[in-house]
C-alpha cells in the first residue's frame, strides 16, 4: 500500500508490535483529519472573507480526494472529475430547490421533479449517487483503456457532460445561472464532509482491490499475468471517484448559493490536478497537501493581484491583472523542476517510529 514504511514503526526487528499496528495504519487518517478538524477553529480567528475561503478550500479538497481515489490508485490521468462534480451539482440543485424558484428559473421541468424539496444532505448524496451511475455506465469501454488513450477518453466525457448540461434548457437551465439553491455549507459542515471524504478513500486504498490496482498501475503486463482482473477493479474505483466528485459538485452549489455550466470545466478541471499532481498524486496525504499549498498560493496570488497597503508605511501595492496567474503557474513549475517527486513523494504521513519501540518492556516517545 502506498507509503506503508512511513507509517509502520519498527520495534527493532523490523515489525510493529501487534497492539499497536492499528495505530500506526490508522495514523495517516487519523493525523489528516485532525488536521481538517484543526483548521475549522483557526479560520474562525479571521474575517468572514478569510472563512469562506478556507471553506471553499474544504469544498475544494473534496474534490481533489474524489480525483485521487481513480488517478492516484489507477495511475491513469482523468479529466472526468469536474463532469461528475456538475453532475453531482445538477442533481442536487434540482432535488432541493424551493418549487417557487424552479418554477421561475425551470418552468419546463416535469411535475414530479418541480414539486421534489429535499434536505441538502440528501441532495449532495444524491447527487453523488447520480455521478456514480454515470460513471458505471460509461466506465466499462474506458477501463479498458490505458495510458494516453485512456486519459483523451476522460476528456471527452468531461466535454460531453459540459455540452449536454449547458444546453439541456429544460431540465438545468443551460447557460444560465440557477439561484435560489440552499446555502448550507459553512466552515464546519465543509470540515465534516472533507473528513468523511477522507475516511471514504483511505478506506477503500486499504482494500485488496485498491492493493491490486495499484499492483497493475506499476506493472499492467505482470499483473494480468497473476491474474488480476484490471478492467473491474479500474471500474470500481472509477464509480467511487465519481460518487466523491459528484458529492463535491453538490458542496460547491449549495456553498455559492448558484449555478452555472461554466464553473465546471477546464479551469477547474486544470486547478484539481494541479493541486492533486503538486502534492503527490500516489498517497492521500498528497492530495490534502497539494490543495493546502495551491489554495494559500492562489490566495497569495490573488491579494497580490487585487492589491493591499504595506503596514506600517502606508504604501499600496497593487500587480498588473493575470500577473497572479502567472506567478502561480512559475510556483508549480519551480516545484515540478526543483522537487520532480513533488512535495510528499508519493508517501502518507505517519507517526514516527521511536514512539512504537520497546524498551526493558515499556514504551518511549
Amino acid at each position: 500500500m502506498p507509503g506503508a514504511d512511513a507509517v509502520l514503526a519498527s520495534d527493532g526487528r523490523g515489525h510493529v508490535p501487534n497492539r499497536f499496528a492499528g495505530v500506526a495504519r490508522l495514523a495517516p487518517l487519523l493525523i489528516l483529519a485532525a488536521f481538517v478538524l484543526l483548521v475549522v477553529p483557526l479560520a474562525t480567528t479571521g474575517d468572514i472573507v478569510t472563512e469562506r475561503r478556507v471553506t471553499l478550500a474544504l469544498v475544494n479538497l473534496v474534490a481533489v480526494v474524489g480525483l485521487y481515489v481513480f488517478m492516484g490508485n489507477a495511475g491513469i490521468l482523468t479529466f472526468s472529475a469536474v463532469g461528475f462534480m456538475a453532475v453531482g451539482g445538477y442533481t442536487s440543485a434540482l432535488l432541493t430547490m424551493p418549487p417557487m424558484m424552479k418554477s421561475t428559473f425551470l418552468p419546463d421541468l416535469p411535475g414530479w421533479l418541480a414539486a421534489a424539496e429535499i434536505a441538502p444532505v440528501a441532495g449532495a448524496f444524491a447527487g453523488g449517487g447520480v455521478a456514480a451511475l454515470v460513471a458505471a455506465v460509461a466506465g466499462p469501454p474506458l477501463m479498458r483503456l490505458s495510458g494516453i488513450g485512456a486519459s483523451i477518453a476522460t476528456l471527452s466525457l468531461l466535454i460531453i457532460a459540459y455540452i449536454v448540461l449547458g444546453n439541456w434548457t429544460s431540465l438545468t437551465g443551460g447557460q444560465t445561472s440557477l439561484m435560489g439553491l440552499p446555502r448550507h455549507v459553512d466552515l464546519v459542515s465543509a470540515a465534516l464532509w472533507a473528513v468523511g471524504a477522507l475516511v471514504v478513500a483511505f478506506a477503500y486504498q486499504e482494500t485488496r482491490w485498491a492493493l491490486a490496482l495499484r499492483a497493475a498501475r506499476e506493472d499492467e503486463v505482470a499483473a494480468r499475468a497473476s491474474g488480476i482482473r484490471i478492467v473491474p477493479l479500474r471500474l470500481l474505483a472509477f464509480v467511487l471517484s465519481a460518487f466523491v466528485c459528484g458529492v463535491a459538485g453538490a458542496l460547491y452549489a449549495h456553498y455559492l448559493g448558484t449555478l452555472r455550466i461554466d464553473l465546471f470545466y477546464l479551469d477547474a478541471t486544470f486547478l484539481f490536478l494541479t493541486m492533486l499532481v503538486v502534492g503527490g498524486m500516489r498517497s492521500l496525504t498528497g492530495a490534502v497537501v497539494g490543495t493546502v499549498v495551491i489554495s494559500a498560493l492562489t490566495e497569495a496570488m490573488r491579494l497580490v493581484e487585487v492589491g493591499f497597503v504595506v503596514p506600517g508605511v502606508g504604501i499600496g501595492i497593487a500587480s498588473p491583472p493575470g500577473l497572479g496567474d502567472v506567478a502561480l503557474a512559475a510556483v508549480m513549475l519551480l516545484i515540478l523542476v526543483f522537487r520532480p517527486k513533488v512535495l510528499t513523494s508519493g508517501r502518507e504521513i505517519g507517526l514516527p517510529a521511536r514512539w512504537f519501540r520497546r524498551r526493558e518492556g515499556g514504551i518511549v516517545a
